[in-house]
C-alpha cells in the first residue's frame, strides 16, 4: 500500500522489467558470441541496447533509493566528464592540496560498491551510499571537509586506503603516460596508434570486407553465415599479427611500449585480450584513423563525481 501511495511498486516493477530485458539481451550476445552465427549488425544493435538498459537501470534505481528514505535520496552535488588538459587541470587542482597533518588527506580506490573500505565508510558515514554509486572510483577527503570527491580513473589501480599529507594520484591511472600503443578492433575494422602523452607518433590500420546480415533462412543462410565467420576470423588473425608484432618492433621505430591498450566490441576483444594490459569495450565506428581518434578520446576521459 505504501509502495503504491509513494510509487514505489510502479519504479520498482519497472526495474525488474528491464532488468530481465537486460538479463536477456546479455544471454543472447553471449550465445552469438559462442555461435558467431548472428550479423555483426545485430551483435552491436543488442551491445547498445544493453548500455542503454544499464544507464536506465541506474536512473531508476537512484529514483527508489530517493523515494525509499532520507539516506538514499542523498544526490551528488555535481557530475562531471574530464579530458585532456581539463583534466590535467582538475588532477592538479586536487594534488596541489597539502596537509600540515600527516593523516589529513583520505584516499582509497573502491572497485565495486561490496568493496568499500572501512576508513572510507566512516568518514563518509551517510554518504557511503554515494561511494558505492560512483565505484570503481578513487575516492579523496580531507579532515575538513573542504575535498570530497570521486574520480572514475581509465586504469583502475590495487585497491587501496590510506591517510596521509597528499593525495595519490598517479598520473598513470588517469592519462597516457610514457609510449602507449592503443588500438580500437571491431569485426571490420582495426586501427592501431602508438602514443607518446596525447600525441599520436605512429598509425595503422584497416578494413575488411564483412558481409552483413543475411535475412533468409535455410541452407543458403548456413553457408552465408560460414562465408561472414572466415571473414571475421581472417580480420582478426590480421589484427592480431599487428598487435603481435608490437613486442617485435625495430628498435629505430622508437622506444619500446610500455603499455598496451585495446578496446572494441565485447564480442571480439577475447580474441586479442592476450596482447592488452587493459582492455574496455568502445562503439567507437566509421573509418579507421576517425574511429581511433574518438575511441581514445573516449578511454582517456575521467568522470568526477562531487560528494
Amino acid at each position: 500500500m505504501i509502495d503504491r501511495l509513494l510509487g514505489r511498486a510502479g519504479l520498482k516493477e519497472r526495474i525488474e522489467e528491464l532488468e530481465e530485458e537486460k538479463r536477456h539481451l546479455e544471454r543472447r550476445a553471449e550465445a552469438e558470441e559462442e555461435r558467431r552465427s548472428d550479423a555483426v549488425a545485430d551483435r552491436q544493435r543488442a551491445e547498445e541496447r544493453v548500455n542503454e538498459l544499464e544507464h536506465r537501470i541506474e536512473s531508476l534505481e537512484e529514483r527508489l533509493e530517493r523515494a525509499e528514505g532520507t539516506e538514499e535520496s542523498i544526490e551528488f552535488r555535481r557530475v562531471s566528464d574530464a579530458r585532456g588538459s581539463r583534466l590535467a587541470d582538475a588532477l592538479g587542482r586536487f594534488r596541489a592540496v597539502e596537509s600540515d597533518d600527516p593523516e589529513g588527506l583520505l584516499t582509497a580506490f573502491v572497485p565495486d560498491a561490496d568493496a568499500v573500505p572501512s576508513s572510507v565508510a566512516e568518514w563518509f558515514g551517510d554518504r557511503t551510499a554515494l561511494v558505492r554509486r560512483a565505484a570503481p572510483a578513487v575516492v579523496l577527503a580531507d579532515d575538513t571537509g573542504a575535498v570530497s570527491a570521486a574520480l572514475t580513473p581509465p586504469i583502475e589501480p590495487e585497491p587501496f586506503d590510506r591517510w596521509d599529507d597528499a593525495f595519490r594520484l598517479d598520473e598513470s591511472w588517469f592519462r597516457p603516460t610514457g609510449r602507449v600503443a592503443f588500438a580500437l578492433v571491431r569485426s571490420d575494422v582495426f586501427a592501431l596508434g602508438v602514443y607518446e602523452g596525447d600525441e599520436r607518433v605512429d598509425f595503422e590500420g584497416f578494413t575488411s570486407d564483412v558481409k552483413e546480415a543475411h535475412s533468409k533462412g535455410g541452407f543458403s543462410q548456413g553457408r552465408f553465415e560460414r562465408r561472414r565467420e572466415g571473414q571475421i576470423d581472417e580480420h582478426l588473425k590480421k589484427a592480431t599479427a599487428a598487435l603481435a608484432g608490437l613486442d617485435d618492433r625495430d628498435p629505430d621505430a622508437g622506444p619500446p611500449i610500455d603499455r598496451t591498450v585495446v578496446v572494441g566490441e565485447r564480442s571480439v576483444l577475447g580474441e586479442v585480450r592476450e596482447h592488452a594490459d587493459v582492455t574496455d569495450v568502445s562503439d567507437a565506428t566509421g573509418k579507421p584513423r576517425d574511429a581511433l581518434h574518438d575511441a581514445f578520446r573516449d578511454f582517456w576521459t575521467t568522470r568526477i563525481r562531487a560528494i
